[in-house]
């Protein structure tokens, strides 16, 4: 029921030129409200948008992660996110997860296991590369792909393992739930009360040596608190010997602008993540 119902929202929506591909103009199919878990038709919105590119096999895949403070988002406000890396060649699924206070953490991170996982298993059907699926998100998504990618436990309920994420992006995340600005200051209903479960919630707490190749990316105009999580993370994460880390402040953007401007032709933070794809994939183009 769920191919089938992936093939009937299918929709073909033409795209700008991406620069780096010239003038051509890409054909995108657009398969919305695929379930990936059973109950996906249900409040619980477990469901996500496929973007992909047409005419293209074995493609790199995405999966993206709103931001909202796992309080708000919908993926239907996100279709910008789907369509800039279509448009460069990229297999781009867009994910719904419930928020609180339908559920409270880990809630929020064993739906994005799913439905990472959910793409993984069924990306070549849709013309991407089951080898090469990347997690990224923004805010409280970003955080969301940085525990899923820091803490096993998730993906190893979907019998998956972190080797099955080729690469991580978190654009203005943060890493540490215990401190000033997060848990302490947030609706607690998101990670409860109890101190020991902040930090166990908190990516910054699984570090080890075998984390995914990762980018960060924040914005200058984050908040300070938020500017040195990431500053610090990218250093934690050097020190737990991962060698496999980039990080990048974005110049000019604000919390919300880093994300928005993705459907920019020039925007910045997109072009570093195409290019980190596309690096981490091993090849110079992604047709």
């Amino acid at each position: 029921m769920m191919k089938l119902a992936a093939i009937l929202s299918i929709a073909a929506v033409s795209l700008a030129p991406d620069p780096a591909r010239g003038a051509e103009k890409p054909v995108v199919r657009v398969a919305r409200d695929i379930a990936y878990l059973p109950d996906g038709a249900s409040e619980n919105k477990h469901t996500l948008d496929l973007y992909i590119p047409e005419g293209i096999a074995s493609a790199p895949v995405i999966v993206s992660y709103y931001g909202g403070a796992l309080t708000a988002g919908d993926k239907k406000q996100q279709a910008f996110v789907g369509e800039r890396f279509a448009a460069a060649g990229i297999v781009t699924a867009v994910v719904n997860y419930r928020l609180t206070p339908a559920v409270q953490h880990p809630g929020h991170v064993e739906d994005a296991a799913a439905s990472f996982a959910w793409v993984k298993r069924h990306a070549a059907e849709y013309g991407g590369d089951a080898g090469r699926v990347f997690a990224i998100g923004h805010s409280a998504g970003a955080y969301l792909v940085s525990l899923l990618s820091t803490d096993e436990r998730y993906l190893a309920r979907q019998e998956l393992s972190l080797a099955d994420i080729r690469g991580v992006v978190p654009v203005s995340a943060f890493y540490w739930v215990e401190r000033t600005g997060v848990a302490p200051d947030r609706d607690k209903r998101v990670w409860g009360v109890d101190e020991k479960a902040w930090l166990d919630a908190s990516p910054a707490h699984h570090l080890h040596s075998h984390v995914p190749p990762t980018l960060i990316l924040y914005a200058d105009g984050d908040d300070p608190w938020r500017r040195d999580q990431n500053v610090e993370m990218e250093k934690a994460m050097k020190s737990a010997g991962n060698s496999r880390v980039q990080i990048a402040q974005i110049s000019g953007r604000t919390h919300n602008s880093i994300w928005s401007k993705l459907r920019d032709e020039d925007d910045e933070v997109a072009s570093r993540i195409i290019a980190f794809v596309r690096a981490q994939s091993g090849t110079t183009s992604l047709r």
